[in-house]
């Protein structure tokens, strides 16, 4: 494969927004190593997250193919403009599969035992919008993969404490995933695909997706009871619930929807922009708390 090429593969998977995962699992990481990551299951977690989100990412391209060409949002996405196959990406995402599973193998066998169901959740969640409107939630459960596949990697057992923040997690994606799908309301709709927009309309999404980020914003706070921490860690998770806040101010403006106004422009800044900083807050809160005074 080219360079030309894989730069087309990973466009086309938005690369970039590994961000939304890979610093949660960091986090998770120091928190469980208490700032002492070994370095080479710290690489390994790294490979299996890098790889397990842009694999999904890559299938959910080839399963929405046909639906992205016919909504003109994203019809200029690589598969419907032609300038990748799905075939392509079908086999992009089989070899990054691959390297997860040999990544989750080399940890220890916790991970290794687990991988048909993040393979169920990460695989499943492009079909989801065909059937349920609650597939914010499982892209949410998706994605918290990362956090807790990093959890049990690093420590090759379970544990409740875990939940908390990849809970936090699921909730904070599914919030913003909701945000960014009121710009496809009415193409969903008419496509007949499920949504929590479809479901509750716009003014309705945007509250529970308030209440999803409450639900994040809890997780977070709870953390330092479960790990020891410093109070540094709070100015990490203080900035991001004040861009959580403003990501709800912002969303409002230009789109009429049961009386309310909601700008396409504005939520894809909110849904997006903002939630690309938000990760990078929380690993700082937990640098900070973890080796902070």
């Amino acid at each position: 494969m080219g360079l030309n090429r894989l730069g087309m593969m990973l466009d086309a998977v938005i690369f970039r927004h590994t961000l939304f995962s890979l610093p949660f699992a960091a986090a998770a990481v120091l928190l469980e190593s208490g700032g002492r990551p070994p370095l080479g299951k710290g690489l390994l977690i790294l490979i299996a997250v890098v790889a397990g989100r842009n694999a999904a990412n890559a299938f959910n391209r080839v399963i929405d193919g046909d639906i992205d060409a016919r909504n003109p949002r994203v019809a200029d996405r690589h598969v419907p403009r032609g300038l990748l196959s799905k075939r392509s990406l079908l086999g992009f995402g089989l070899a990054l599969c691959l390297v997860l599973v040999i990544a989750a193998v080399l940890l220890n066998p916790l991970c290794a035992a687990l991988l048909p169901l993040a393979g169920l959740l990460i695989g499943g969640y492009s079909f989801s919008k065909r059937f349920t409107w609650l597939c914010h939630y499982w892209l949410g459960l998706a994605c918290s993969c990362s956090v807790m596949g990093a959890f049990i990697g690093l420590s090759g057992s379970f544990a409740l404490r875990y939940f908390v923040l990849a809970g936090a997690h699921a909730l904070w994606v599914a919030g913003f995933d909701i945000i960014y799908g009121i710009q496809d309301l009415d193409f969903d709709r008419r496509e007949g695909l499920y949504s929590i927009p479809v479901k509750f309309g716009a003014g309705g999404a945007l509250l529970i997706a308030a209440f999803s980020h409450l639900g994040a914003l809890a997780g977070l706070l709870l953390v330092p009871l479960f790990w020891d921490l410093s109070p540094g860690y709070f100015a990490g998770a203080g900035t991001a619930a004040i861009l959580l806040a403003a990501e709800h101010v912002l969303v409002r403006g230009g789109r009429r929807d049961g009386g309310r106004v909601y700008s396409e422009r504005r939520i894809r800044i909110a849904a997006y922009s903002l939630n690309e900083i938000i990760p990078l807050l929380v690993l700082g809160g937990a640098l900070l708390g973890v080796y902070g005074p």
